[in-house]
């Protein structure tokens, strides 16, 4: 009898594909092979809509030790026989249904995912999108995905150093929780799960198998949701303590040289783990589920095959090794089974026991169909990108906008947020969340650093996605350059909603166009990420949102900077321009014009070649030792990033510091008569540097012959930032409003 309707949708496949199945295998799949198909042909696990873009992505450069897709996270030399391995992924859609399990199995699993390389984790990072913090609904969800992370990161022990929240409308119902971890190996260390060693035993370690998570890739993370109570059997249920001792005992498995695969149990739980180690190494598998320990009773092996239960690894290893392996998890009290093995014929084949449930070609169980569709903008887009600085009426207080917009839930301090997670356990941060624009990490044993942040920005890609995906790379390049670091290598998380509809199409497509350009133009490859799709309901897409995470290195770990003033008596000075511009592009997408205008308009541009220059000078200051910090500007614009640099001054990010500004008479004089384009617009390729005074002539003349224009604000003094003419405003006053601003919006 055909298949119905109801089942192809609860697994997230059309007609056409199932027929397409039917063809492939010259016969009806049987429901544990459908499922299996339903999982891997799923957007989550098959990229059907993204695949056929992702080429686009530059992914090697000479330091690079693993292609973008072939092992679950990219690798990168820093030098000294040592590997960064990092990865950001989504965990949306759980999130959305329970916020805190889903928030903390995202966490789980992108830790697993490094640890699935043989690199120990040692560094978390997040970013997140709610809906307008006033409301409760909203509120439980900030408060469940901030627990959630905090929960699992802390118990687990690895350090949560650095992220960003924002809000709007546009993820009142689809909440977006990216998590990403970066983990350390020697490179001799690092491991692969291709399984291509026939005759090789599968082990199955970690928690037992339970219904949690049934569909999560196919039916959850794959397809638009209208109604949450049908969606919570999908979201899975994390244990960090067993995950603690799971990444300790794989680890020293390793470390005895006996394991040969090792892969970790994500989306599509078993099915996903054996069939694509096998793809990966060019071989087959042959499973007994019988064999698989459980925690609920009456499993079929439908369940079992689909089950997302979290805290589980799967292993490969010769025959004579298994002993020795099992004894390593034993010593952990980790349960770790065999459930078969891998096969020279490459065939999935499942049994229950002595019973065939399924048995289908490895290639066609991984062959999922791939789409190349015609995007076209929606027919508002044009309209959206029209913005003109007459139809903006300029505020009457310089001084009152900018307390307004440091109290903006999307511009305040996250102090409240980042305090609930442990930045410190492991001793490695040096640069925490709040001292800079990124997070710095030493590298034990060495002199070396390592930087890393996460950014993105969905109202610039709504108004030109191809831009506002470039400005995203370049901002968290930007931001690593700001504490020293050279940029190395990106990963992304692609938020989008369905990619069916020609516009959201339209959106993946440029934004990953500008993805490219902007790497490309930096130097930079993409090397691991995750695109998560179908994030809508009820017909309403979240706006474009790619998330950008990047990783830098800092070759003199000393030679950091922070984002606050460190001193009175400094000059300060803006990179990246000769002089304030107050253009229509520059309000683009800014929080000023949505915060005090209620506006979402106009077109973002930036130039990436200066882009390029200004953070390469930024890092050439810091390493010589004339910059005494470096911040940059974005969100708010220049009065923002200054009222923070006043704010965090004398280092201090819990507010009981700080250093005032002066602006020169020629910079006051010189600020363009639309003030508030000017001092709140969002222009790119910008860094606030604070130097000492006798140093800035030389500063001055390097900047010129490299290229990069340079304008003078003033100096650091006082207790107030004073911009004649326009605002004198008590550090205090700045300080109550951007310490307060997220606790206000969520009383």
């Amino acid at each position: 009898m055909p298949v119905s309707k109801e089942i192809l949708d609860e697994i997230a496949l059309s007609r056409a594909e199932y027929d397409m199945i039917v063809e492939r295998l010259d016969r009806e799949p049987n429901p544990v092979e459908l499922g299996m198909f339903g999982a891997l042909w799923s957007e989550h696990c098959g990229y059907k809509h993204s695949g056929p873009l992702l080429g686009m992505l530059p992914s090697r450069s000479d330091r690079t030790l693993s292609q973008a897709g072939a092992e679950n996270a990219g690798a990168i030399d820093i030098g000294n026989g040592l590997a960064v391995v990092f990865k950001v992924e989504s965990h949306n859609h759980p999130s959305a249904v329970e916020p805190l399990q889903g928030a903390a199995t995202g966490v789980g699993g992108i830790v697993r995912d490094i640890l699935a390389m043989g690199a120990r984790p040692i560094a978390l990072l997040n970013s997140l999108r709610f809906g307008p913090p006033d409301t409760t609904a909203n509120q439980r969800l900030l408060k469940g995905v901030v627990d959630g992370i905090g929960w699992y990161g802390n118990c687990i022990g690895v350090p949560d150093v650095a992220g960003e929240i924002y809000f709007d409308d546009c993820y009142s119902q689809n909440p977006l929780v990216n998590a990403m971890c970066v983990g350390i190996a020697r490179i001799e260390d690092l491991a692969s799960a291709a399984a291509d060693h026939a005759g090789d035993v599968l082990l199955l370690a970690g928690a037992g198998t339970g219904r949690d998570g049934i569909h999560g890739a196919s039916g959850l993370a794959s397809r638009t949701f209208e109604e949450e109570q049908e969606l919570r059997p999908t979201v899975q249920v994390g244990n960090p303590f067993l995950e603690k001792s799971l990444i300790e005992a794989c680890l020293e498995a390793l470390a005895t040289g006996r394991v040969r695969a090792l892969q970790d149990l994500g989306a599509a739980g078993l099915t996903s783990a054996a069939v694509e180690s096998a793809a990966r190494g060019g071989r087959g598998i042959a499973l007994d589920i019988s064999q698989v320990h459980r925690r609920e009773s009456g499993m079929t092996g439908y369940e079992v095959m689909l089950s997302e239960s979290q805290e589980r690894m799967l292993l490969a290893a010769a025959p004579e090794h298994v002993p020795a392996i099992r004894e390593v998890f034993d010593k952990w009290d980790i349960p770790c089974h065999p459930v078969g093995a891998v096969t020279d014929e490459p065939y999935a084949l499942v049994t229950d026991g002595a019973e065939r449930i399924a048995s289908a070609p490895v290639a066609h169980l991984t062959d999922a169909p791939r789409y190349r569709l015609d995007g076209r903008p929606s027919v508002d887009a044009a309209e959206r990108q029209r913005l003109r600085l007459r139809d903006v009426r300029v505020p009457d207080d310089a001084g009152a906008t900018l307390l307004r917009l440091l109290a903006s839930p999307n511009i305040a301090s996250r102090r409240g947020v980042y305090r609930q997670y442990d930045h410190q356990v492991q001793t490695n941060t040096v640069v925490g969340p709040g001292a800079g624009d990124a997070a710095v990490l030493r590298i034990k044993g060495t002199e070396t650093a390592i930087a890393v942040a996460i950014d993105g920005n969905g109202r610039q890609c709504l108004l030109d996605p191809y831009r506002g995906a470039q400005m995203a790379v370049a901002e968290v390049t930007r931001n690593l350059s700001c504490v020293g670091a050279e940029p190395l290598a990106l990963t992304d998380c692609l938020n989008f909603g369905n990619p069916e509809r020609p516009e959201i199409y339209y959106q993946l497509e440029q934004s990953i166009r500008g993805m490219a350009r902007a790497a490309r133009a930096l130097g930079i490859p993409v090397v691991s990420g995750n695109a998560s799709l179908y994030n809508e309901s009820q017909g309403t897409a979240i706006y474009p949102t790619p998330i950008v995470g990047g990783l830098g290195l800092l070759e003199d770990a000393r030679q950091h900077c922070g984002s606050g003033f460190p001193d009175e008596g400094l000059t300060v000075a803006l990179l990246g321009t000769n002089q304030l511009t107050a253009g229509a592009s520059d309000l683009a997408g800014s929080e000023y014009l949505n915060a005090i205008h209620g506006l979402v308009r106009g077109r973002p541009r930036i130039d990436l070649a200066l882009e390029r220059r200004v953070q390469g000078f930024c890092r050439r200051l810091i390493a010589d030792g004339l910059a005494r910090s470096a911040h940059d500007c974005s969100d708010g614009g220049l009065a923002v990033a200054l009222a923070e640099c006043c704010i965090l001054g004398d280092g201090r990010i819990d507010g009981g510091g700080s250093v005032g500004f002066v602006a020169s008479e020629e910079f006051a004089r010189n600020i363009p008569v639309r003030w508030d384009a000017a001092l709140f617009g969002e222009a790119p390729s910008r860094i606030l540097i604070a130097v000492e005074s006798d140093q800035v002539s030389g500063i001055l003349d390097a900047a010129d012959a490299v290229g990069v224009p340079v304008t003078v604000l003033g100096r650091t003094e006082g207790t107030s930032m004073r911009i004649d003419g326009l605002m004198d405003l008590p550090v205090e006053d700045l300080a109550r409003a951007w310490f307060g601003g997220l606790d206000s919006a969520l009383k």
